[in-house]
Formats: C-alpha cells, structure tokens, sequence
C-alpha cells in the first residue's frame, strides 16, 4: 500500500518537474533577447569608439533586466532541485522499504571484510543520495 502511493507521489513529483523544466526553458529563450540586445549594443559602442550616456544608461537598464531574467531562472531551477532531491529521496524510502520488507533474514551470517570495489558503489550509492545544495550568492 505504502508503495503505490510512493509511485504515485513520485510519478506526481515527476510530472512537477517536467513543468518545472519547461518553465526554465521559456525563461531562457524570453532572456535570450535581452542578451542579444546587450551584445548588439557594446558592438555599436564598439564602432564610435566612446561610451556616451545615452548607450551607459542604456546597457544600464538592459544589464538589470538581465540580472531580473537571470534570477527568476535561477529560482525556478532552485525549485527543479528541490523536487528532484524530494524524489531521490523517495526513491532512497522506498528501496529501504522493499529491502526490510523482502530481503531481512536473521538467519545469514554477519558479512565478512568487504572489497575495495564494493565499498566505492556503495559510496556512490550513498553519494547519490545526498541532496545537492546550491546556496545563493553570499550564502555559506
């Protein structure tokens, strides 16, 4: 019972982030113009040789919009992150879950020394497991 609704939540989680992705992907190619914008007019700048206020106010507003588009992909791939860490996670409940429920056996010896192979996949396994945390800019 407890694993149908699991599937169900990660089959949910699943189709979050896909709209997540999505999202970032519109984000991108909306921002995609200012940055052409901003390329366009440092090569202006470039042929009259002087920065005038007209073009510094200009690539003033251009760089804070930006900056705005920059953050608001950043925060919607923050939540893509987020939702991918939730389904780690419940991939990791349900896979210690099936583990207890089916493979516990008091009857088997204790294990004896471990090989090096071994160990390193069951660190990856752990490593895999681990959120991946990305802070914003000052954060430590």
């Amino acid at each position: 019972m407890a694993l149908v609704s699991a599937d169900s939540r990660i089959a949910e989680l699943l189709t979050e982030l896909h709209q997540l992705i999505k999202q970032t992907q519109e984000e991108r190619s909306r921002s995609e113009h200012n940055l052409v914008n901003i390329q366009k007019t440092h090569e202006r700048m470039q042929t009259e040789n002087k920065i005038s206020p007209y073009y510094r106010t200009k690539l003033r507003g251009l760089y804070t919009t930006a900056k705005a588009d920059a953050e608001a992909e950043c925060n919607i791939l923050r939540k893509a992150l987020d939702k991918i860490a939730e389904i780690k996670s419940l991939l990791e409940e349900r896979r210690i879950a099936a583990k207890i429920a089916g493979l516990y056996n008091d009857s088997e010896p204790p294990r004896k020394t471990m090989r090096r192979g071994v160990l390193m996949t069951l660190l990856q396994q752990s490593a895999m497991t681990l959120p991946l945390w990305i802070g914003k800019p000052g954060d430590k």
